[in-house]
C-alpha cells in the first residue's frame, strides 16, 4: 500500500433514530447524493452500510444501484435488531429500548443476519462484503456468522470506548467494552474478537483517540467514580459533531503519526438532512457541516487515498 487509506463509512438508516418511533421514515435518502458528489470531488469512495428500512426504500435502492453501477463506492450491511425481521419480542417494547442484537437468542441473531444479508444481495445483485453492527455491539457469535456468510470486513470496533454504560435490554449488561481492543486493522480470532487471529474476517476499528493524557483520564474517571458516575473515557472520533473540525484533524494526525495505514470516518445518513438528527437540526446546520467536510476532505486529500472497506481489505490481503 502506498498512501494510507481514507475509509468513509456511513451508517445508512432511517430518520432521527435517536428519538423513539413507532414508524420509521427514510426521507434522508433524498439528501445522500450531495454527500456522494462531495466524496467523488475528492476521489473518495464511501461505504454505505445499509439497514433494513433503507433496503426497503425504492429511492434508496435506486441510489445504491447507481453507486454500484458507476463503481463510485460500496454498499455494505448494517443491522438494527429491534426493527429487522423476523420479529422477536425481547423486552416487551423493543422499539423503545433498542436492544443490541447480541442480546437476542442465538437463533434470532442468525435469522436476522441471514435475512438482512439476503435482502441486500437480492435487491442489489452484489455480494455483501462489509458490515457494521447496529449500536456498535459485536461478539464472537456474530463474527462467526459473518465469516460463515462470506463477509470480508467488519468495522464495529470502537477502540477506547466502553458501551456497557449504554443500555439496550433493561435486564442486560449494555453494549461491548472495546477499551482494550486493537486500534489497527487485524484479522480476528473468532473465539476472542479482541485478539488477532487467522480468520478471513478483517476488523477495521474506527479512528478514535483519547481527548486527554492517560494521567488526566485516570483522574477524571476516579472523580466520576467518587460521584457515583460510570462512563467511558473521553475520546475524539473522526466523526462530525458540529464545530469539531480541529478535533477531527487532530484524530487524523495522531492516527497517522502512530503508523496506521488508514483513517476511518463515520456519520449517519440521517445527519445529512435537516432535522434528521439531534446534532444537525436546521438547514444552516447542514451548510456548516458541509463547510467542515470540505475543509476536512481537502486536508486529507494529500495525505490519504480513498478506499471502500472491501478495497482496503484487498490491499491488506495482498500484503498479508
Amino acid at each position: 500500500m502506498g498512501k494510507p487509506a481514507f475509509i468513509i463509512t456511513i451508517d445508512t438508516e432511517g430518520d432521527n433514530l435517536w428519538q423513539n418511533h413507532q414508524e420509521i421514515t427514510t426521507e434522508n435518502t433524498h439528501f445522500l447524493p450531495r454527500f456522494q458528489q462531495l466524496c467523488e470531488k475528492y476521489a473518495f469512495r464511501p461505504t454505505w452500510l445499509t439497514n433494513y428500512e433503507m433496503a426497503m426504500d425504492p429511492a434508496y435502492i435506486e441510489f445504491a444501484r447507481d453507486v454500484i453501477a458507476r463503481d463510485a463506492g460500496e454498499i455494505g450491511m448494517h443491522l438494527h435488531a429491534w426493527n429487522n425481521p423476523p420479529e422477536y419480542d425481547l423486552t416487551g417494547d423493543d422499539w423503545r429500548y433498542k436492544p443490541y442484537l447480541i442480546e437476542y437468542p442465538a437463533a434470532a441473531i442468525r435469522e436476522k443476519v441471514h435475512l438482512m444479508t439476503k435482502l441486500l444481495e437480492d435487491r442489489l445483485q452484489v455480494k455483501m462484503l462489509s458490515h457494521r453492527a447496529g449500536r456498535w455491539a459485536f461478539n464472537e457469535y456474530y463474527a462467526q456468522l459473518l465469516i460463515e456468510l462470506g463477509y470480508q470486513v467488519d468495522c464495529s470496533v470502537t477502540p477506547r470506548v466502553n458501551w456497557q454504560f449504554s443500555p439496550g435490554d433493561p435486564q442486560g449488561n449494555g453494549g461491548t467494552d472495546y477499551r482494550h481492543f486493537p486500534d489497527r486493522a487485524y484479522f480476528i480470532d473468532p473465539d476472542d474478537i479482541s485478539r488477532r487471529g487467522h480468520s478471513r474476517l478483517l476488523e477495521v476499528p474506527m479512528s478514535i483517540q483519547y481527548k486527554h493524557s492517560p494521567i488526566v483520564n485516570s483522574l477524571k474517571q476516579g472523580w466520576d467514580r467518587l460521584r457515583g458516575k460510570s462512563r467511558s473515557p473521553s475520546v475524539n472520533w473522526l466523526r462530525p459533531s458540529g464545530g469539531n473540525l480541529a478535533k477531527m484533524i487532530g484524530v487524523v494526525d495522531k492516527t497517522l503519526a502512530t503508523g496506521s495505514n488508514y483513517v476511518e470516518f463515520m456519520l449517519h445518513s440521517s445527519e445529512f438532512m435537516p432535522g434528521g438528527s439531534p446534532t444537525f437540526v436546521t438547514a444552516a446546520d447542514i451548510e456548516r457541516l458541509y463547510e467542515e467536510l470540505e475543509q476536512l476532505f481537502a486536508y486529507i486529500e494529500s495525505r490519504c487515498c480513498g478506499m471502500t472497506l472491501a478495497e482496503y481489505y484487498q490491499s491488506v490481503e495482498i500484503s498479508r
